[in-house]
């Protein structure tokens, strides 16, 4: 049973959100989750129960020292939200169990520096420095307008810890938690950029989790492609002539004769074509034909 772990000592750094988020993003796949909340404040609590029931359920599950990590029946996936401050046997008991450890992070000098220190005592524990534990870092409340998940990005990688990616500071996120909604319980549209942000993030998660990746679109999954109509450009038909060529290129086919339309005109057509055609229409190959000699003949 997969077991994610939102960890960060410091407070006010984004776990509730990023755990509420994960929690319902893995309900509406389909799968049993329960929100275990190991922080003392009880934040989840208090948003699961201003979630309606017509959103995908999540089981509520308050943690204590008598069931700790002793997952109800029936629940497939778990979520744990985990209080500021946490650290020695408390943090390694969640660790113990857990397969994913997902750390929310703000651009701050306070923020990096707790985070700091809460990593290097994760990679000191077994399940997370042999890797049956994943370690991933998400920036929180970042300002696109400034280059703060560069700055995030370069912390994690000196730090050698995976970045998976940050979410905006937007009143989206503050606006639907009140609610006990996310983002991924509101309206596509509504949501687009928080959602495109969100996709990095998920998609490391989805073999722990054990979902399959998603999947590409295929040509047969795609529209069909529009058939454009094509205008008829040919003359229409006469009654008198028949409809396998215009008109115009039937006088060819004259017998090639003393007083025929080629023999007696055929110049002076010729003659009017080119004089009307503007010169810088030329691209060097189309000059005046001569006329052979014999079509001049009476």
């Amino acid at each position: 049973m997969p077991i994610i772990a939102v960890i960060n000592r410091k407070g006010g750094s984004g776990k509730s959100t990023l755990s509420t988020h994960l929690a319902a993003w893995l309900a509406r796949q389909g799968l049993a989750v329960m929100l275990g909340d190991v922080d003392r404040q009880q934040s989840t609590r208090v948003w699961l129960k201003r979630r309606t029931d017509s959103l995908p359920t999540i089981v509520p599950w308050a943690i204590d020292q008598k069931n700790v990590l002793k997952v109800p029946t029936g629940v497939t996936h778990v979520v744990l939200d985990t209080p500021g401050g946490i650290h020695g046997f408390e943090l390694a008991r969640v660790i113990m169990s857990a397969d994913a450890v997902v750390m929310p992070l703000c651009n701050s000098l306070f923020d990096r520096d707790s985070a700091a220190q809460c990593l290097e005592e994760l990679k000191s524990l077994p399940r997370i420095s042999s890797g049956r534990c994943k370690l991933a870092i998400v920036g929180m409340r970042i300002d696109a307008r400034t280059r703060a998940a560069l700055a995030l990005a370069e912390w994690s990688q000196e730090h050698s810890v995976p970045f998976l990616g940050s979410l905006r500071e937007t009143q989206l996120y503050v606006r639907s938690l009140e609610n006990g909604h996310t983002v991924f319980d509101l309206a596509e549209k509504l949501a687009a950029t928080d959602l495109q942000q969100w996709a990095p993030i998920l998609e490391w998660l989805r073999p722990i989790a054990k979902l399959p990746p998603v999947q590409p679109m295929s040509m047969a999954q795609t529209d069909p492609p529009v058939a454009i109509a094509v205008p008829n450009l040919a003359p229409p038909r006469q009654d008198s002539q028949p409809a396998s060529r215009p008109p115009s290129l039937r006088p060819a086919q004259e017998p090639l004769i003393a007083g025929g339309r080629l023999g007696s005109t055929g110049a002076n057509r010729m003659d009017q074509l080119f004089e009307v055609m503007p010169a810088q229409h030329s691209v060097g190959i189309l000059e005046r034909p001569s006329i052979p000699g014999f079509l001049l003949r009476h």
